[in-house]
């Protein structure tokens, strides 16, 4: 079987792959109503794999090689991998969340970025927030392509389009989306910026992982003593969204929203279809 062929799922397997994006949505809120001021990441982490858990999941990121951790937690320069730990959250910090889970072999694949109130600095956060919100607007510009692209790397101009209207913010190009099925991480690679290459085609059975990484600063980066953590090379912030997306013969299903994306494709006139 060929590549192009072997990254298509069929009908049942698109089925089996709604659990496992539920299940990585209810992590990432149980990761948002621990997050204030004060907790760990730790804490977020734990909230994250209890609500895994209790729908009957795991989470994938533990099944990664030298990975211990429900989600990967990123705080403010740290822009993806992040280890959860001791560290504290603060006022006007933006905080990024990655987390999977596997149910019955199917995995899912979300993040979403925050930033926590900070009335001393208003500047900071406003700054912070914008960031967040242009990289959250980029990921569902992105999914509104795929509903119409005739081959994937057409996610990619859509997602620079955005980003670029928007003022002068980086678009990491070291890290991109993937496709998603029995491991969290498969062929073929969703791009978040113009590349030449049209990419395979948008068609029934595509299950992909777009998740556009975005900054504030340069687009430059290294990876902290930790060996996960990837930071900005000049210190400035930097926020991450991601979603997994089931196309099928109806039409595209958000897979790791509790709506199937409903409330973010309504800007596109957009309604997305539920798994048949």
């Amino acid at each position: 079987m060929s590549l192009r062929r072997s990254i298509y799922k069929n009908p049942a397997q698109l089925r089996l792959m709604v659990a496992p994006g539920l299940a990585t949505a209810a992590s990432l809120k149980a990761a948002r109503v621990a997050m204030v001021i004060g907790a760990t990441t730790l804490d977020l982490d734990a909230a994250a794999e209890a609500a895994i858990v209790a729908l009957g999941g795991k989470p994938n990121f533990k099944l990664e090689d030298g990975y211990h951790h429900t989600v990967c937690a990123s705080v403010n320069d740290d822009v993806v991998h992040g280890i959860p730990s001791g560290r504290r959250l603060g006022a006007g910090d933006i905080v990024s969340i990655d987390s999977g889970a596997i149910i019955e072999g199917w995995n899912g694949d979300a993040a979403f970025s925050f930033v926590l109130p900070d009335a001393s600095r208003p500047e900071v956060v406003a700054e912070r927030q914008k960031l967040s919100d242009v990289t959250e607007q980029s990921l569902w510009h992105g999914i509104a392509r795929l509903n119409t692209a005739r081959h994937l790397n057409e996610v990619g101009e859509a997602i620079e389009d955005y980003v670029e209207s928007q003022g002068t913010y980086g678009i990491l190009t070291d890290y991109v989306g993937h496709g998603i099925g029995r491991s969290m991480h498969e062929a073929p690679p969703v791009f978040n910026y113009r590349v030449r290459q049209k990419g395979p085609d948008v068609k029934p059975g595509l299950v992909v992982a777009i998740e556009p990484m975005v900054v504030l600063g340069s687009i430059d980066t290294y990876t902290r003593d930790d060996d996960w953590t990837v930071a900005t090379s000049d210190g400035k912030a930097a926020a991450h969204w991601e979603h997994s997306i089931a196309v099928h013969k109806d039409g595209i299903w958000v897979l790791t929203a509790e709506d199937g994306g409903a409330a973010g494709l309504a800007q596109f006139g957009i309604v997305p279809v539920p798994i048949p």
